[in-house]
């Protein structure tokens, strides 16, 4: 029963999910990897965004070695159960997906070269799975914090939608929008492949680059 609600390929309403409960998991104060926050508050001037691209222990080693990447984190969003646990995600009965928390400074790296890695990391045309790991938890998604990230992400979907189209891809099936509540995963996740080097990742692209100047500047305050 628990193999097949882990592969549950549609959302439930949201009166089905779990309730969970109100105490945030416990995680490290510290990045394993580069000794930074793993939650705020961050310095002045970080900005935020939260991607779903699969499983997020390989997700997360990808963001965390992009330079002008301060900090990252696990965790679970998209779905209603409050601080969830990493065994109610997996049944789908939380709505949640698997994503990662991303700050950067934007003075060290654009918003729109995060994008590229994230499209060129993963493929995003296949709904509720990523490779063999199937399930709504594993769903591709961008959860831009601010209307200016929410633009530049719908605008680099559709151009590399079009990138993928000459390549005789599907469509996106990446879910974009205003970023929800993000809740940390336990600390066993957190910079998963920083402890475990030749750990599990499931990640794979389609091979199509990402086009160079995909999206609009961003607009300083």
């Amino acid at each position: 029963m628990f193999a097949f609600m882990k592969k549950m390929t549609k959302l439930l309403p949201p009166e089905s999910v779990l309730p969970g409960r109100s105490t945030p998991l416990t995680v490290p104060a510290e990045h394993f990897v580069n000794g930074h926050p793993l939650k705020p508050p961050f310095p002045a001037g970080l900005e935020q965004v939260i991607f779903g691209m699969g499983c997020f222990w390989g997700a997360e080693r990808l963001f965390w070695l992009t330079p002008g990447v301060f900090t990252t984190a696990v965790g679970y969003a998209g779905g209603q159960t409050c601080n969830p646990t990493y065994e109610e995600v997996c049944t789908g009965f939380t709505n949640h997906a698997e994503v990662v928390l991303v700050v950067f400074d934007p003075a060290k790296v654009g918003f729109e070269q995060l994008l590229k890695v994230f499209w060129e990391g993963h493929d995003p045309t296949q709904g509720m799975r990523q490779g063999n790991d199937a399930g709504t938890k594993y769903r591709s998604a961008i959860y831009a914090c601010g209307e200016q990230h929410l633009k530049q992400a719908l605008e680099s979907r559709d151009r590399f939608q079009q990138a993928l189209q000459r390549s005789r891809f599907g469509r996106i099936t990446t879910e974009v929008c205003a970023a929800p509540e993000f809740y940390y995963a336990e600390a066993s996740h957190q910079q998963y492949l920083g402890k475990n080097p030749n750990g599990y990742c499931g990640l794979g692209g389609t091979g199509v680059s990402c086009p160079a100047g995909i999206t609009s500047p961003s607009v300083s305050a």
